[in-house]
């Protein structure tokens, strides 16, 4: 039933413009997608390649997709063990008019700006504190 979206989805990832993001099904699945995220420039991870993982629910894009990292990765708003993103916009915000690819800028976005009072990797998160705490007092 929603699966013109995805279809669509999948000619649009083949043109994207975006040079941070490379996105493509699996296997012909179009349910499955994997793809890699390049490292926001002014960003910790600036020279990193990160795979991601995307499940599509049968009924996208009425609800999110299921977006990990495969690649491990120290951030405040990743699950250092699953790769489980915490962004409102993959859980209670997402709306129909989100599409793979603004999903996966809303990560790097979140790469590059980090809400440690939101953390998934507590660590992280105390560590970016202490770290704006720090770059406060000067």
């Amino acid at each position: 039933m929603y699966q013109g979206r995805i279809v669509k989805e999948l000619a649009e990832a083949k043109k994207f413009k975006e040079p941070n993001i490379l996105l493509c099904n699996l296997n012909d699945d179009v349910y499955t997608w994997k793809g890699y995220l390049f490292g926001p420039n002014d960003s910790p991870f600036k020279e990193g390649i990160f795979e991601i993982r995307l499940n599509l629910p049968k009924n996208y894009p009425m609800s999110p997709p299921k977006i990990t990292f495969i690649t491990k990765i120290f951030h405040p708003n990743i699950n250092f063990d699953t790769g489980e993103v915490c962004l409102d916009i993959l859980k209670e915000q997402w709306t129909p008019a989100w599409t793979l690819e603004s999903a996966c800028l809303a990560i790097l976005d979140i790469m590059n700006h980090p809400n440690p009072d939101s953390p998934l990797n507590c660590d992280a998160g105390n560590l970016q504190k202490r770290i704006y705490k720090l770059l406060k007092s000067f």
